[in-house]
């Protein structure tokens, strides 16, 4: 699996075709084409970043990363 940091991470923010990824809890998960993720932003949060702090305060929770593919993991 890839490893990722604050610099690589950021490139995969879903923004002119790129892939939109985020780290949570130091594993990276593929948002790309996910519905709720439009161009990258999902109700404020910004792919291509570590949203470990802000999945904590949402109304899902972590219960919607079982749906999403792990593509590497993450280092700050």
């Amino acid at each position: 699996m890839e490893k990722f940091t604050k610099e690589s991470l950021a490139k995969f923010d879903g923004k002119n075709g790129n892939s939109a990824y985020v780290a949570i809890d130091g594993k990276v998960y593929d948002v790309t084409g996910n519905a709720h993720w439009t161009d990258g932003e999902h109700h404020g949060n910004l792919a291509g970043r570590d949203l470990t702090d802000e999945i904590a305060q949402a109304p899902h929770g972590k219960s919607v990363l079982a749906k999403l593919n792990q593509v590497g993991t993450y280092e700050d």
